[in-house]
């Protein structure tokens, strides 16, 4: 199943803690408090942040991904029939933002991304 194989890519990464904020079927995954990626129970997408607004929409037009509905203009969601490779990819590079941007302090307390 899809949803799998996000959880199982996520949890791989140092810090990662997954969540149901909404009490509606989410598997909300976050680091250092901050989410990185989400799935819900309704879709066959994961949502995942993109460095800016423009990345996002580079992205969408080149197929990659469409517009994440209720998130910020700069997450897309991504099929997660996508494969191996490619979805393990988006799902990292969401993660290496959110954790660029927390305090010097948090990221040093993790342990590097392999």
């Amino acid at each position: 199943m899809t949803r799998e194989r996000v959880n199982a890519i996520c949890k791989t990464l140092p810090g990662a803690e997954v969540s149901d904020p909404w009490d509606g079927g989410y598997d909300a995954w976050k680091v250092g408090g901050k989410m990185f990626a989400c799935v819900d129970s309704a879709t066959s997408g994961v949502s995942i942040k993109t460095e800016s607004v423009e990345a996002a929409e580079m992205l969408i037009e080149a197929g990659i991904g469409r517009k994440a509905p209720y998130f910020h203009r700069s997450w897309i969601n991504v099929s997660t029939e996508l494969p191996d490779e490619e979805l393990r990819h988006r799902i990292i590079e969401s993660y290496r933002i959110i954790r660029s941007r927390l305090t010097k302090k948090m990221q040093a307390s993790l342990d590097p991304i392999e």
